[in-house]
């Protein structure tokens, strides 16, 4: 099979199994919820607050959809199970084509929902805080848009990468949900310098108007695609080398 083939067929697979395109939708469902409940409640109040970030706040929500997009790109187990891996490799033999157009597929998606998760969340939490509301030409704020998005693709290959490697979905989230939500904190607490280094502080740095730190907002941003990176080359060499 042609590269574009096996490419094609990874997003039918996307678009044809439940977990998949609904872990996909609920990045977007789950964070405009978030978005409307806390803008929708108490934005006014949080705008007026003494050393108001808006630029940050408006992207509160992404933390909710992060969690989706860690789900989307864990998903991707279901390959590994029950013998559905030994079929794709029947049909695709060359083990490296395979892992790159799912990867591929599944970061395309995730980018597109992404993007699209992080516009509309910031546009409709504006229309929450009248005279307190910022615009995409707010410094700073189309930048987060667009790193929001990028930071929730990169979240979910991070999240693939693993998954390929540890063959179990469940394994994977109750590794990285634990992790995002509370060892960050933890680190905070103890070494403020390590935490800054860790996948979803470093990347949400881009959400930020006036990022503080030796890390700025695209090079916050690039530590998390390094992390992705290391993970979806773990999850490579597990295909390559292990049985189906």
């Amino acid at each position: 099979m042609t590269p574009t083939a096996v490419l094609h067929s990874e997003w039918i697979k996307i678009r044809s199994v439940r977990s998949l395109y609904g872990s996909l939708a609920a990045v977007l469902a789950t964070t405009l919820t978030v978005t409307v409940l806390a803008l929708g409640t108490v934005g006014q109040e949080q705008a007026e607050r003494a050393g108001a970030e808006p630029v940050f706040d408006a992207f509160y929500a992404l933390n909710f959809g992060q969690i989706a997009a860690i789900a989307f790109g864990a998903a991707v187990s279901s390959e590994f199970l029950g013998g559905a891996l030994r079929v794709s490799l029947a049909a695709v033999p060359r083990r490296s084509l395979f892992y790159a157009a799912k990867m591929t597929a599944i970061g395309g998606s995730a980018l597109v929902v992404g993007l699209l998760t992080s516009f509309t969340a910031f546009l409709v939490g504006q229309l929450f805080l009248g005279e307190y509301a910022i615009g995409l030409g707010h410094p700073g704020a189309l930048r987060a848009a667009v790193g929001g998005g990028i930071y929730l693709a990169l979240m979910a290959l991070f999240a693939a990468g693993l998954t390929a490697l540890l063959r179990s979905a469940v394994a994977v989230l109750s590794l990285l949900i634990p992790f995002l939500l509370i060892v960050p904190f933890v680190f905070a607490d103890i070494a403020t310098a390590v935490a800054r280094y860790l996948p979803d502080r470093a990347g949400q740095l881009v959400l930020h108007q006036n990022p503080e730190g030796s890390l700025g907002p695209w090079s916050g941003l690039a530590v998390t695609a390094a992390w992705a990176a290391v993970a979806l080359l773990a999850g490579w060499w597990a295909v390559r080398r292990r049985d189906a």
